[in-house]
């Protein structure tokens, strides 16, 4: 929905709703939650509503709200800038769970019951939805998806129910994530044995001295640790007046039980000296300021960034800080810690969400003026925001894949510039549109061309798996040079990482009788093989299945597990060295809470010799150790159908070459490969990032990509071809009526690359113009006709600036 609702305020709800504040409303059947966004005396006469039918809402759920005026003037920039549902955007803000809404329930009715009975055997899907429904009480849709899957639940509702057989009502649903209270004890007087005449007993007597050794307060289960008494002794003292047993909040921190690092006093450059400088300068102007500082990777980059926020402190004011991945947080969450103390937060998927919730509380209250955290973080609700960081800002991370689709590091930008505040968008391998504008004035350019003490950057070198090919008469994973590399690296007692950006044991199950391959029933690509699990698992929509000892297609017994991932590359690198200790890092061993930072942890205190992983080791991480990096293989990127490959491809190894000689000691990156002519491997053997921006962008200006031109991706998915068919045709007919100056060109309707995904078909529609206003007039007008002319604009999905056009 891209529209705001009226409603009617209760007598008895004046003065207590404030912009921001949330309430349940009723929408048509169901109650959902509604976000203020603005109040009024009375109606406009220029909206045309009738006054009658507006409706009361029905209850306020914050006594203040939680959404800052500063974060509804920033979610309303986004959703208008991406083409947006406001609510959705502001639904992204806030933290998982927090949100009261309703959600559909499933019921028999008799005639379903009766024709239950009918049935022999639960043989079809809509069959066995009714027995599941009919023996579990209870049945949400979203269990239903669960048990069934998306597209078989939504199909089998919506024909059980139109012959009768099943019902449906709403009911709400409430909070999941709530404030955490804990029972507490503390002291009523100082010296109370001497006011009481009755002497305290030895147990009693314990109790006194431990709440009071830990300053007259302490948690109830504590003191029962740490004195070793039970509670009844606890609740005799509180009836003689001596204690106080009472309930307090709790703050669930995520680094509770974190060890910290030692860190050093390092002293700045001269090139890191200059850069802090001109930030510290923009700071003092409290005006909005934007840098892109483009450093080689170890040059110091971080060390800049926590000077500047020590700045933007000192000064009074709030810092952000966002990060890619969830892999890059651990080490550096700790380091910020000991640095600046309970001033920062942390913001990302990875915490429970009672941690999330509470961070973000702390951060609400002014309690943490330094937030770090991934992509949702960028609407942490900071007040006073001073300085805004984007780290390794090039990364596709920071675009959200689902509606609603916006990129954390251009909402980073408008973040800055609404708030007067400083902005630094960070990187070795910065976007190529990052790097037009740098050149182009709108960001003040800052350079760190040097490493910390002088030291080398890791010499690269391509090694060409044809000819590797050609003497070892098969396709290997790893290469004699590789290996060599490996062995003369921790005979030196050095570390390594080898990178392999595709995770799984095996790419795809082939039969070798009839050709076929086991591909999943909801999307059009191939099952990948995970060994662990013996389960052939779909990495888009979840669904997996166990490994067929026959080809379901011919029956033959012959299937023949084709491509390597890092579980499988992991079991080669164990075999061929087994005297290393080696771990694996990517989204399988992320599924275990605090795998990913104990791994992580454990490799830079040297506890691990090896780490083998996805793209996830390749950017942010300073191990000291590391002087070999291993790229397996980069060829498949760069086939990827997407403009962007090339671009993608160069930053990954640039990043992952980076990982390497961060210490006193040389590095060296081996990178396989079976194209090593191609400009993007040849400019990244050599780390010149200005060099592949020239070629890339000539590539660019003749094909007429961004950042020459502003581009919109609208998909149209649908479980039903035909209905997809259908509106997309439509959806294109209104936008090329709406197009009568020809200032944007529309290609499509045309399969997307991935044609099926989740049990929808995909049909594409591009739209590029050198105008973004252009392109968005053609949007709305478009959108508009389109939706009086009942074009089904639920499965439309339109994407500003789409990172990916998969």
């Amino acid at each position: 929905m891209r529209r705001t609702f009226t409603y009617r305020l209760p007598i008895g709800f004046g003065g207590l709703v404030k912009p921001g504040s949330r309430l349940l409303v009723p929408f048509g059947k169901r109650s959902l939650t509604g976000y203020t966004v603005a109040l009024s005396a009375e109606l406009d006469p220029e909206l045309g509503i009738d006054e009658s039918v507006v409706k009361d809402a029905a209850v306020l759920l914050d006594e203040e709200p939680l959404l800052t005026e500063e974060i509804l003037a920033l979610t309303q920039w986004t959703a208008d800038y991406y083409a947006a549902s406001w609510g959705e955007i502001l639904k992204a803000s806030l933290p998982a769970g927090i949100n009261t809404a309703s959600e559909m329930v499933v019921q028999i009715t008799e005639t379903g019951r009766e024709e239950l009975q009918k049935i022999p055997s639960a043989s079809s899907v809509r069959s066995q939805i009714l027995r599941f429904i009919a023996d579990n009480a209870d049945v949400s849709r979203r269990g239903l998806v669960k048990e069934f899957g998306e597209a078989n639940a939504k199909r089998g509702i919506r024909e059980l129910v139109a012959k009768g057989l099943l019902s449906t009502h709403q009911r709400n649903v409430t909070t999941k994530v709530k404030v955490k209270l804990r029972k507490a004890v503390r002291l009523v007087a100082e010296n109370a044995a001497d006011v009481e005449p009755k002497p305290l007993t030895p147990v009693q007597q314990k109790i006194i001295d431990t709440t009071a050794e830990s300053g007259g307060e302490i948690l109830f289960t504590e003191l029962i640790e740490k004195a070793d008494v039970g509670a009844s002794s606890i609740n005799t003292l509180a009836k003689r007046g001596l204690i106080e047993i009472f309930v307090q909040e709790v703050l669930r921190d995520p680094l509770a039980n974190a060890e910290f690092p030692t860190l050093d006093d390092l002293i700045l450059n001269a090139e890191q000296s200059f850069a802090l400088k001109e930030i510290q300068k923009a700071l003092e102007s409290n005006s909005y300021k934007a840098f892109l500082l483009r450093g080689v990777t170890g040059s110091g980059k971080t060390e800049v960034y926590i000077r500047a926020m020590r700045s933007a402190l000192d000064s009074g004011k709030s810092a952000l800080m966002l990060v890619p991945e969830i892999a890059l947080t651990p080490i550096f969450s700790r380091r910020l810690r000991v640095i600046f103390g309970d001033e920062v937060a942390i913001l990302h998927s990875n915490l429970s969400p009672g941690e999330r919730f509470d961070e973000w509380r702390r951060i609400r209250k002014g309690q943490a003026r330094i937030a770090i955290g991934t992509r949702s973080a960028v609407f942490a609700p900071l007040q006073n925001i001073g300085l805004v960081i984007v780290d390794e800002e090039h990364d596709g991370s920071y675009r959200q894949h689902e509606a609603p689709y916006y990129g954390a590091r251009d909402v980073a930008v408008m973040r800055a510039n609404l708030a007067n505040a400083t902005v630094i968008l960070g990187s070795a391998t910065p976007a190529l549109e990052t790097f037009q504008n740098a050149k182009d004035g709108k960001y003040q350019y800052l350079q760190l061309q040097n490493r910390i003490g002088g030291r080398p950057l890791a010499k690269a070198e391509l090694i060409d798996m044809r000819d590797v090919f050609r003497q070892a008469g098969k396709d290997i994973s790893l290469s004699p040079q590789l290996i060599e590399g490996i062995l003369e690296t921790h005979s030196k007692g050095e570390q390594s990482i080898i990178l392999l950006n595709r995770r799984g044991f095996s790419q795809f199950v082939l039969c070798r009788t009839c050709g076929e391959s086991l591909r999943c029933k909801n999307c059009d690509i191939t099952l990948t093989y995970h060994k662990r699990d013996s389960r052939l698992v779909c990495h888009y929509c979840g669904h997996n299945v166990a490994v067929p000892n026959n080809c379901p297609f011919c029956k033959s017994e012959f299937l023949y597990f084709i491509g390597e991932g890092t579980e499988q590359l992991e079991v080669t690198l164990n075999k061929k060295f087994p005297d290393l200790r080696i771990a694996r890092i990517d989204r399988d061993t992320m599924a275990k809470r605090g795998e990913m930072a104990k791994i992580l942890i454990g490799f830079d205190n040297g506890e691990i010799d090896m780490l083998v992983g996805t793209q996830m080791l390749a950017k942010g991480h300073d191990f000291h150790n590391v002087t070999l990096v291993g790229v397996i293989s980069v060829d498949t990127g760069l086939g990827l159908p997407d403009f962007r490959s090339a671009e993608r491809t160069f930053q990954l190894l640039t990043q992952v070459a980076g990982r390497a000689g961060r210490g006193g000691l040389p590095g060296r990156v081996m990178i396989q490969t079976y194209y090593p002519e191609h400009y993007a491997l040849r400019h990244a053997r050599e780390q010149d990032f200005e060099a592949f921006f020239t070629e890339e962008m000539r590539y660019r200006k003749r094909m007429s990509y961004p950042p020459f031109v502003v581009l919109a991706s609208i998909l149209i998915k649908h479980e039903d071809y035909k209905h997809a068919l259908e509106n997309g045709q439509l959806l294109k007919k209104c936008l090329d009526n709406a197009n009568t100056e020809k200032a944007c060109r529309i290609l499509g309707v045309a399969p997307a690359s991935l044609s099926r995904l989740k049990g929808e078909y995909r049909l594409q529609i591009l739209i590029k113009s050198e105008s973004r206003q252009k392109l968005r007039e053609l949007l709305d007008f478009g959108l508009s006709e389109a939706e009086t002319s009942e074009c089904d604009l639920r499965i439309v999905h339109v994407e500003i600036d789409p990172v990916s056009l998969m």
